[in-house]
Parts: C-alpha cells; structure tokens; sequence
C-alpha cells in the first residue's frame, strides 16, 4: 500500500489524540494556497489539509444515531449541535471539537467533511479542500475481532483505528487515481494492546510520509459522569474524580510516552511531539472557574439529577432528554462521556495557542515547517 503515496504526497502534520480509542489528526500539503478575502500580502499557513482519524471526540459526521455506540446513539437529535452549529451535525458536542478549532487555527477553507459522505461522493471534490475525517464514534485501537473472540461485544463498533487506516489508504488511491470473559482479560493486557496498536497506527502514517507528529494523551477519564456513576462512592481522588480509573489513564499515558520514544528512535528524521491532555483536563479540574466553569461534574444534557445529572439509560437526545441546560459554556461535561464545546475550546486553546501542553510548542512546530519551505 506505500506505494500508492510514496514521493506523491508531503505529510505533513499529524495530531494524535488518544480517548476511548484515539484520534488522529494528518495535515498534508494541499493544492494552491488559500487565502481569505484574496489578501495575497497574507502569508499562506504551513497546513492546508487536514486529515483526521479516531473515536467521538473527533466524530465529525461518519456516526448517526441508528449507528452510534450504545446509550449514545441519539446524536442526530437535538439538543446536539446546539451552541455553534444550531443544528445536529452528528458531533457528540453543543458544538465545535477540538479538530475544528484546530481547522480554524490553520484558517482551513472548512470544517473537515466525513469520510464516509466523501466516499459516496466525487474524491476530487475535496483534494484542495480541508481534508477529510476518517473518525468513528466508538472506535477501538484494539481490532473488533478482539472483543468479539473474547465476549467483550457489547454493541461495540466494528471499525477500529485500522479500519480508518485502510479508508485514508483507499482515499488516496481514489484521489490519486484521478488526481462476559472480561475479569479474564487483564487491564493492563488490553492497556499494552491498545498502545501497540496505536504505535502500529502512527509508523503506518510515518511510513506514509508523515514529518510531524504531534500525540495527545488520554484525558482524565475518571472525571466523566459515566466513570463517577460506575464508580464506587468512596473511589475519589484529590479533585473528586474517580481515582481508580485516572489511575488507568495516567498508566496508558506513561506507556504511551514510552512508545513513543522508540518511535523517535526508529524515525528520527520525524518531529514526534506529545499533547498533554491529562495535565490539561487536570488543571481545570482543579481551578474550573479561572477557565470559565461553573460546573465541572454535572453534565450539560443529561437526566436525574443528583451530583452528575447523568442516568446511562436517558442519555442526551433520547426520548427523555431533548433540551440542555441553558447555559452550556459553563460547563466541562456535555452529555457524559463528550466534552462541551466550551471545554473542547480551553483545551484546544491550551494545546495550539499556550504553552507546556504540547512539546514541543504547537507555535515551534508550525515555526519548524514554515523553515522547510513546503506548506
């Protein structure tokens, strides 16, 4: 398969940002600059095109409601999409996702299309365009036949990160050529799996032509309303999160890290950095209204009240839950399991704008390619 991109294609930027499963973000050089209003004194941003691949989190439209993951498949019904886009576009957010503030720091043409309305459509159509998003909700680094072989299927989306990996390859061609066995289940069995497979994922770009990578970790996980239900009432942490599964996040991330290392070593002509989005999600768990939050545990759409307004079996756009709270900018969770637009946004800000959650500096990066001279 490199044979189709080999010496075609300038790889150039590639986000990883590992959630439920992970999140890919590939920026490659598109066709002639772009610039808004034709301000040609303007010049033009090192990334034109976007290419996105991974779970919910970056979902931008390849899920709807009949195909989504369990207790979340009402993300074509309102209130989804209601911030930004006041409409559902198959996002699990009120809004924007950290991918399409990403596509507005690059003063991309657009939001990136899904895959899955490009594949039906003419592949041209989008080549000098912002990309294409490859991601699924409720995707897996871990290959489908895994759960299944194992009794772990439970409405869990067949696609994986592999999955989408074939979908890019057979984008490109198409561009190209016209232009309840789970206690016996270690954790950490599935924890080293997943890396490895994440690790598999990000050489196979590499391979394909990828410079600059950048690959954010796993958020804290044990902060989302689903985890603090499922959680035992005396399972909490310093900031009141469910510490046994932060604990997990933080053990994946310090493998992660560590994957990434030998990937340096194997590719050292790449620029592999590391989006930090433990530390991130950290500090605004500790200090939620310096960051704008009034409310960082209850979610934003949801039913029942209590600590968390969270009950698994009225989740946001069911039936029994068809508004959201007024003020959702004053919230980190959405419906759960996603994050608002108003928390994707501060956490974006910290990784594109700030500093010390990305290294190197995501203003370094784009500092590094601009000096290559290829856009």
């Amino acid at each position: 398969m490199a044979s189709t991109t080999d010496n075609r294609l300038d790889l150039g930027l590639l986000l990883l940002l590992l959630v439920a499963a992970a999140t890919v973000v590939l920026a490659v050089a598109a066709a002639p600059a772009h610039t808004p209003g034709g301000n040609t004194a303007t010049p033009p941003p090192p990334f034109r095109t976007v290419y996105a691949f991974g779970d919910s989190f970056t979902d931008t439209g390849n899920t709807r409601s009949t195909t989504g993951p369990y207790s979340f498949g009402y993300v074509s019904s309102p209130p989804y999409g209601a911030t930004f886009f006041h409409r559902s576009t198959n996002r699990y957010s009120d809004g924007r996702l950290v991918v399409d503030f990403l596509a507005e720091a690059l003063a991309l043409p657009s939001y990136l299309p899904p895959y899955l309305a490009v594949s039906v459509s003419n592949a041209n159509a989008t080549a000098a365009g912002a990309g294409v998003n490859f991601a699924v909700a409720g995707a897996t680094a871990i290959e489908h036949d895994f759960f299944a072989r194992n009794n772990l299927s439970i409405d869990v989306t067949p696609q994986s990160i592999m999955t989408q990996l074939g979908w890019f390859d057979a984008h490109l061609l198409r561009s190209s050529s016209s232009s309840s066995a789970r206690d016996t289940i270690p954790p950490k069995l599935v924890r080293t799996m997943a890396v490895q497979r994440v690790t598999a994922f990000v050489e196979g770009l590499l391979e394909r032509g990828a410079k600059y990578v950048i690959v954010q970790g796993l958020p804290l996980t044990g902060c989302l309303p689903l985890a603090m239900t499922l959680a035992r009432a005396d399972d909490r942490d310093a900031v009141g999160c469910a510490a046994s599964v932060n604990r997990q996040s933080y053990a994946h991330n310090r493998r992660l890290l560590a994957a990434l290392r030998a990937l340096r070593r194997r590719h050292p002509a790449a620029v592999l950095a590391y989006a930090d989005y433990y530390a991130a999600h950290l500090a605004v768990m500790r200090s939620p209204a310096r960051h704008g939050f009034a409310e960082p545990f209850r979610t934003c759409c949801g039913s029942g009240g209590g600590a968390y307004n969270f009950d698994l079996f009225a989740t946001c756009g069911s039936p029994q839950v068809t508004t959201a709270c007024a003020r959702p900018a004053e919230y980190v969770n959405w419906d759960g399991v996603h994050m608002t637009e108003a928390m994707y946004k501060v956490v974006a800000g910290m990784f594109f704008s700030g500093d010390g959650y990305c290294r190197p500096a995501f203003k370094d990066l784009l500092a590094m390619k601009a000096r290559q001279g290829k856009p």
